[in-house]
């Protein structure tokens, strides 16, 4: 039986609730590089991703995203584009406005923009969301873990009389980073359903359990994804090993499989 979750809009298409799984990938290319960055988002579309993601790192990768989803609704292309933040994301939506109109979602990730109780550059992406009614996915991933709270949960287990596992107490941080972050967004004014959570880990057990977590937790979509997969055949099948149990136990409302790219091998 699949998990109840909250349905999100994301340009039109609907992530969670009742809908099919959603499948989207992400562009390798410069953002900036209109030309090969709408080639590749096209491409991506025709082989039937629902929705493409685009890093947004720097003011002209910003400055480039309305001319590239303009481009590909001139070229017949409708597929919603994701900007994916990291570090100076509540900078670049502010400064550029129409960047964070054109995009369909943000993705925060809480431990390089910051997760502490009210932290202001997490709030301030929040407020960019809320005032373009764009729905963010808050991305959780094992090696940008907020610091801070996986040093409070290990403190606070080695005071215990019988503590936990270190990768346990990993888990925790993780599930307990994107469930925190969440509660502030919504307190910060962001509806319940215009949030889809993640928490990507490396290693297949360690995805299925933390996932398994973070669905017990609360009724957000869930984006499934197993982060540093490898490249080629050994990355799709770690993918597939994390990826199936949870689907098989109704757990994930989107998907995307992250391959390191090969030399010179096709998207």
């Amino acid at each position: 039986m699949r998990r109840s979750s909250v349905a999100v809009n994301v340009g039109g298409v609907e992530i969670g609730g009742v809908n099919p799984i959603v499948v989207q990938s992400m562009t390798n290319t410069d953002t900036s590089d209109v030309a090969a960055t709408v080639a590749q988002a096209k491409a991506l579309a025709e082989a039937g991703s629902e929705l493409v993601r685009v890093t947004v790192n720097d003011e002209a990768a910003a400055q480039a995203v309305p001319e590239i989803v303009e481009r590909l609704l001139d070229e017949g292309t409708s597929v919603p584009i994701i900007g994916d933040f990291h570090y100076n994301g509540h900078l670049l939506l502010t400064k550029f406005p129409e960047c964070a109109k054109a995009l369909a979602k943000y993705r925060i990730n809480p431990g390089n923009v910051g997760s502490k109780h009210r932290d202001s550059n997490f709030q301030k992406i929040v407020k960019v969301a809320i005032e373009y009614a764009t729905p963010v996915r808050i991305g959780v991933n094992w090696g940008s873990l907020d610091q801070r709270l996986l040093t409070e949960l290990m403190d606070a287990n080695a005071a215990r009389s019988d503590p936990k596992d270190a990768r346990v107490v990993l888990l925790d941080a993780m599930v307990e980073s994107a469930t925190r972050s969440a509660h502030l967004a919504e307190e910060t004014g962001l509806r319940h359903d215009m949030i889809v959570l993640s928490a990507k880990i490396s290693e297949v057990p360690d995805l299925v359990e933390v996932y398994r977590m973070l669905a017990s937790e609360d009724d957000y979509a869930l984006h499934l994804g197993l982060t540093e997969a490898g490249m080629g055949v050994k990355g799709i099948v770690a993918t597939t090993a994390g990826i199936t149990p949870l689907l098989i136990d109704g757990i994930g409302d989107t998907i995307r499989v992250s391959l390191t790219p090969e030399p010179g091998g096709d998207r």
